[in-house]
């Protein structure tokens, strides 16, 4: 089993790419082995896993913790979405940067979505199920949002009119955002 590890253009974001076995009977793909995945430079320990069904141009997130902060290992096992991580972390060189992702059921990429850093993922297919693994169990006390359209952000969305639930149409700007409800320097900082 192949797995390739490349870092993003955001220090501490990591794009993997494992083999995809395809035959007239359908596709198997390895989406985790501890072992192997560490080897490669993924040393990171998961505690939940969590599973997004979402329809066309369905948007979630921009979300992140203050309180026990998750890292992400994020793939989709049905559909197409533009997956976007966004650096948080107080003191950090690409403060307020965003990456970008495309990820989808046939080219076996993930994405790894490091502590301190918001995500969110917009449905571009019918629909899409998006799994992430979870470095840190859910803290609803601790999580925290950035509006999807900050202007201050840019960040360049396929959709322009997305569907929102109502708690992410009313998540704040990023310059709205008090220092204490920013996640602190985390993990992949030097």
């Amino acid at each position: 089993m192949g797995l390739k590890i490349e870092e993003g253009r955001l220090p501490g974001v990591l794009i993997l790419t494992s083999d995809v076995y395809t035959d007239e009977r359908g596709a198997f793909q390895e989406t985790f082995h501890q072992h192997r995945y560490r080897e490669a430079g993924l040393d990171a320990e998961f505690v939940q896993d969590n599973w997004s069904h979402s329809a066309r141009g369905v948007l979630r997130g921009l979300h992140y913790q203050i309180e026990r902060p998750q890292g992400k290992l994020v793939y989709v096992v049905r559909g197409e979405v533009f997956d976007v991580a966004v650096d948080l972390r107080a003191g950090s060189p690409t403060f307020g940067q965003w990456e970008s992702v495309l990820l989808n059921d046939r080219d076996g990429r993930q994405v790894y979505v490091p502590p301190g850093f918001a995500h969110g993922f917009c449905v571009l297919s019918e629909s899409a199920d998006v799994i992430y693994k979870c470095t840190d169990v859910y803290h609803k006390a601790g999580e925290r949002g950035i509006i999807w359209s900050d202007p201050d952000l840019g960040i360049d969305w396929p959709e322009r009119n997305p569907s929102l639930s109502p708690k992410d149409r009313a998540l704040p700007r990023l310059r709205e955002i008090l220092p204490a409800d920013l996640p602190p320097r985390g993990d992949g900082m030097s």
